[in-house]
């Protein structure tokens, strides 16, 4: 029987679970559910068709800078962990909560003082979550990268402290780490923010590194994408690296330009390799290490700005969503809300990613494709 036919035949008396932000656990805060339409699920139970929910942008319209999104295999829900003490998380990928604890409810002390928790990145590695994450503060001199360990997205987390600080691994403006992990289970850390985006292997379980030590890690480090580290602070080169592998190509997408203060220029922008380790090109065959390079995967409009600093997901139809930050153009007092588009794979972009008209969508559209059971 059509699941969508039991929920309209139930709908007078209760809501359909699968189609209803309701059915979710709530939580006090006043920023659950930011997403508010919802599709009544009309796929079948029999072959597990995958079926999707209508979302318009903002998905989370509440400060949520530097998504970085992965799926939990205990519970089923969609995480997303940002500059922000508590994480959301989602079950449709529309409609989202606040998770119930914060990530650290005491701040790591081991960089600069009064620095602060940004941009994590968490992988699942050997059975457990491993988060990455930037310790800073703005126009931090030697700002770090720390490692946090759980059993469970929700928590509680470990935090094993630092990895490594700017100073040690050479890189200046050490922030915006993401993990990548390749088939054969290596683990590779990627990071850098506007001086420079290099890569290192860390150990299987991702918590050290594969060369022993962090000594080593500097002489062994490559850079993939911007100008050498010794270079000033460029903003016409990247930070917020995300690598994404599809058909035995890696796809690097990088941010550039201005986040956070006007005028605003931030953009997401892609190169692709036929190597983890580079070189990255534009569709134009520009190396991504040259500054004002990188095909446009999405930029503003008439409703967002300073779109950019992305994560990536396959849902399970095959396709692929990015996860990324804007502000709304006529409102900066909600900060870097939450916005979510498909990403085309298209000759019309030489084969490159890019959202649809490469601007955010403002239209009520189809969401992921997922599983009922999800």
């Amino acid at each position: 029987m059509k699941k969508g036919i039991i929920c309209i035949l139930m709908l007078m008396l209760a809501s359909c679970g699968e189609g209803n932000s309701s059915s979710f656990p709530t939580s006090s805060s006043s920023f659950e559910s930011e997403s508010s339409t919802v599709i009544i699920d009309t796929s079948s139970s029999e072959d597990e068709t995958p079926v999707s929910k209508k979302y318009r942008n903002a998905v989370f319209d509440s400060n949520l800078p530097d998504p970085s999104i992965v799926k939990s295999v205990e519970d089923g829900y969609y995480y997303i962990f940002g500059t922000r003490d508590r994480p959301i998380r989602s079950l449709d990928l529309v409609n989202w909560e606040l998770a119930p604890d914060v990530i650290f409810p005491v701040k790591p002390k081991w960089g600069t003082s009064g620095a602060n928790v940004w941009a994590p990145d968490v992988k699942r590695i050997q059975g457990q979550y491993v988060m990455y994450y930037s310790l800073s503060v703005w126009d931090d001199v030697n700002p770090g990268i720390g490692i946090a360990t759980a059993s469970n997205l929700a928590g509680p987390w470990t935090d094993l402290g630092k990895l490594f600080l700017s100073d040690e691994i050479g890189v200046n403006n050490s922030i915006d780490p993401m993990a990548y992990i390749e088939e054969d289970g290596s683990v590779y850390l990627i990071w850098g923010s506007f001086r420079g985006n290099y890569v290192i292997r860390l150990t299987d379980d991702g918590l050290g590194f594969y060369d022993g030590s962090v000594q080593a890690a500097r002489e062994n480090k490559i850079r993939i994408a911007g100008k050498d580290t010794a270079s000033a602070f460029d903003g016409s080169t990247f930070e917020g690296a995300y690598i994404v592998k599809k058909d035995g190509k890696y796809w690097f997408f990088g941010s550039s330009g201005a986040c956070c203060g006007t005028p605003f220029s931030y953009t997401l922008k892609v190169g692709v390799s036929d190597s983890l380790f580079g070189p990255y090109l534009d569709a134009q065959g520009r190396d991504l290490k040259t500054p004002d390079t990188g095909s446009y995967v999405v930029k503003g409009n008439a409703q967002w700005e300073a779109t950019g600093h992305n994560s990536v997901i396959m849902d399970d139809d095959g396709n692929y969503w990015t996860f990324y930050h804007g502000y709304h153009k006529d409102d900066h007092s909600k900060g870097r809300v939450l916005l979510m588009d498909k990403l085309l794979w298209d000759n019309g972009s030489q084969g490159f990613p890019h959202v649809f008209a490469d601007v955010p969508s403002n239209n009520l559209k189809d969401g992921p494709s997922l599983f009922a059971n999800n």
